[in-house]
Formats: C-alpha cells, structure tokens, sequence
C-alpha cells in the first residue's frame, strides 16, 4: 500500500513508513538506531527522540534521561511532546506518551515524526534532510470592489437557465386528497 495517506491507515502501521521515519532520524541526529532492536524499543525510552528535536532546535530539551527506568523514560516523552509543540507541531498530531511505553499506537507515533517533519519547512533555519511532502502555502487573492460586483450578474453555465420555469404538466405520483370529517 505504498503512497496512501497516513490519515487512511487508521492506526495500522506500515513498514515502510516506519523504514522512511527512522531513516530521517538516524539523517538528523548522526546515529543509527540500536542493531537488532525493533523500531518502537529504539523510540520507546525516548532518547533518540530528544536528540531529534535538539538537532532541529538546540536547546528545546535541556536534560535528557538515558537511564533510570520507566519513570524517566516517561519524563523524556513528556519533554519531546513539549518540545514538539514549542518547534510548532500540532498538539493534534501528538502521540499520546503511553502509545508509546505500552506500544499500543505505534503507527501515531509514526504519524508524530512525520508532522515534525512536515514542520521543519516552516523553519527557514534548516536546511535538511526533510522528511515527506512540502506543506502548501497559502494563496491569498485580493479583489476589487469592482471585480466582486461582476460576478453577481453572471449566472454560472452549470445553473442552466431560469426562463420560462414552471411546474406545468408535472404530475408526480397520485393526487393528494383531504378528507373532511374524519
């Protein structure tokens, strides 16, 4: 299913999208993920996530817990999350820190690193690598006063035409009958 929109998976996940997310953030941060460790365990202490957003933004996340259990692995979550939304990603598109601890929503996860990816065009101060399509911008149009009253007069060719429109000679279905009295 190459090429869907990660808004029509619908919380599957999808292995090349996960390939695509993880090798953007081995690009950005200048490591790679552990070797035999499945994508989720690589993201789920939150580490390289942190590094991430320090590599986008330096100084976004100012302690990071490499070790401690899962109480500061949820401290580095919270910090991302934070970060995320400080760097100007949607809290919309935010995973919840649990989906990620207890691996139950990986795909969001993905859909997080792919929004913070959408972001990075938005900072005109990075300068790659990118991750996903560029964003559309805004394309503001400004019209006269003029330009406005002109198309009121003009009835679109997909109206048809008004002339000569009546109900004669229409009978849909049986005649209504009221009846007095009962």
């Amino acid at each position: 299913m190459p090429g869907r929109p990660l808004w029509q998976v619908a919380g599957k996940r999808e292995a090349d999208q996960e390939a695509e997310a993880q090798q953007w953030i081995e690009r950005v941060v200048g490591e790679r993920f552990p070797a035999g460790i499945s994508y989720e365990d690589a993201l789920r202490d939150g580490v390289l996530l942190c590094r991430l957003m320090n590599k986008l933004q330096p100084g976004l996340i100012t302690k990071i817990n490499a070790s401690g259990g899962d109480y500061k692995f949820m401290d580095n979550l919270n910090q991302f999350q934070k970060a995320c939304v400080k760097y100007g990603v949607p809290d919309v598109d935010l995973f919840q820190a649990v989906d990620l601890m207890e691996r139950k929503n990986i795909a969001q996860v993905t859909n997080t690193i792919f929004a913070i990816g959408r972001t990075t065009y938005k900072h005109p101060e990075w300068r790659g690598p990118w991750l996903g399509p560029k964003p559309s911008e805004e394309n503001k149009r400004v019209f006269s006063e003029q330009q406005l009253r002109a198309g009121e007069s003009v009835i679109g060719l997909q109206a048809g035409s008004n002339r000569g429109a009546t109900q004669a000679g229409q009978s849909f279905g049986a005649t209504r009958k009221i009846l007095l009295g009962k």
